[in-house]
C-alpha cells in the first residue's frame, strides 16, 4: 500500500475483521480477478448495467434465537459493568436464502460502496471508514439507526439518550485513532441524520465528520496510516483492544469480511468502506447475513435482538 501509494499508482485492497486475511490488486479496472468493486463513482463493473427487470430477493430462513442472544448480550453487559469496555458493537449472523446470485445483488444494490469476492462474499455498504485527499485524512463514523417512517424519527433518533452516548464514544474514540497519525484533528460535524432507502422501507442513521492534517510527506503511505486506525472503531467499541477481547468472547460466529475495510485509490484519493451490510458464505455452504448494534450499559436485551433483525434487509 505504502509503494503503490508513493509512486501514485491506483489499486484496491481489503481485509478483514480480524486482519488476517486480505486482497490487493494493483489492476482495478480488471473484472476478471475475482473481486468486483464499485467506490462512489468509480469501479470495474461499469460496463454491467442493473438488471431493472427482476430485483434480487432475500428471505431469512433463521435468527439467532432469544436464549442464543441473551446470552451474548449477557456476556457483554458483565463486560460493560466491570469497566472492560463502555461500548461494545455486538453481532451475529442470520442465516438467509436469496432467489439469486450474490453478483446479482452487487449489481442490484444501491449503496455508494460495493465489494464481490467470487460467490463467497457480498457488501453494498453505506457507511464510510476513512477518505485521504490533500494531505488531510476524513472520518465519518457512523451509529444510530431509526426506522423512517415512524412519526417524528428524526426528532426522537437525535432525542434518544442511549444513541446519544454512542455516537459520543464513538466519536471520541475515532478523533483518538486519528490522532494517533494526523494533527490538528477536529469534530467538523457532529451527529447529522442520513437517510437510507432499503428494499423494505427507509432509515434514518445519524454520522459525524472528524479530520485531520497528516505529517508531509507521509500523505500516500496508505499502509502506515490506515492498518493501525483497524479494526474500525464503530464496529467494535472502547476502549478498543479490551472491546476487541469481549467480541471475540461473546460472538458465537466468526465475522470474517464482515466489519473489517475496503478501499479504492484512483492516484489521487484514497476511499474506504466500512464492510456492513453483507452476505457471506458459511463453513457450512449456507448463506449469512451480519448485522449487530452497540451496547451501553443503558440497553435492553430484546430491543437489542430486534434491531439486529431489522438491520437484515437489501438496499432499494
Amino acid at each position: 500500500m505504502n509503494a503503490l501509494g508513493r509512486r501514485r499508482l491506483p489499486f484496491v485492497w481489503g481485509i478483514d475483521f480480524d486482519c488476517r486475511h486480505g486482497f490487493l490488486t494493483d489492476c482495478p479496472a480488471d473484472p476478471h480477478n475475482g473481486i468486483r468493486w464499485h467506490v462512489r463513482d468509480c469501479g470495474n463493473s461499469n460496463d454491467q448495467p442493473k438488471n431493472t427487470a427482476a430485483k434480487p430477493r432475500m428471505t431469512v430462513v433463521s435468527t439467532p434465537s432469544a436464549d442464543e442472544y441473551c446470552r451474548m448480550f449477557g456476556i457483554v453487559m458483565n463486560g460493560l459493568r466491570r469497566g472492560d469496555s463502555f461500548l461494545t458493537n455486538l453481532t451475529a449472523g442470520c442465516q438467509v436464502d436469496c432467489d439469486c446470485s450474490l453478483e446479482d445483488i452487487f449489481r442490484n444494490a444501491n449503496a455508494p460502496y460495493r465489494l464481490l469476492l467470487d460467490d463467497d462474499f457480498v457488501c453494498f455498504s453505506p457507511e464510510p471508514f476513512v477518505r485521504i485527499a490533500d494531505g488531510n485524512i476524513y472520518t465519518y463514523p457512523m451509529k444510530g439507526t431509526a426506522d423512517a417512517t415512524v412519526e417524528n424519527a428524526e426528532s426522537l433518533l437525535l432525542g434518544d439518550y442511549k444513541e446519544l452516548c454512542e455516537h459520543h464514544t464513538i466519536v471520541d474514540l475515532m478523533r483518538n485513532d486519528l490522532n494517533s497519525v494526523a494533527s490538528d484533528v477536529a469534530v467538523r460535524r457532529f451527529r447529522y441524520v442520513e437517510r437510507i432507502d432499503t428494499a423494505d422501507g427507509a432509515i434514518l442513521q445519524t454520522s459525524s465528520e472528524i479530520s485531520g492534517r497528516l505529517p508531509r510527506g507521509r500523505e500516500f503511505d496508505f499502509g502506515d496510516i490506515i492498518l493501525p486506525l483497524l479494526p474500525a472503531g464503530s464496529i467494535t467499541g472502547a476502549p478498543k483492544e479490551a472491546t476487541v477481547r469481549l467480541i471475540h468472547k461473546a460472538e458465537t460466529m466468526p465475522r470474517g469480511w464482515y466489519t473489517g475495510v475496503f478501499g479504492y485509490f484512483d492516484g489521487q484519493v484514497m476511499d474506504t468502506a466500512v464492510m456492513i451490510r453483507c452476505i457471506q458464505r458459511g463453513t457450512d455452504g449456507l448463506l449469512y447475513f451480519h448485522s449487530g448494534g452497540g451496547i451501553t450499559v443503558n440497553s435492553v436485551c430484546d430491543e437489542e435482538r430486534d434491531e439486529l433483525i431489522a438491520k437484515v434487509y437489501l438496499t432499494r
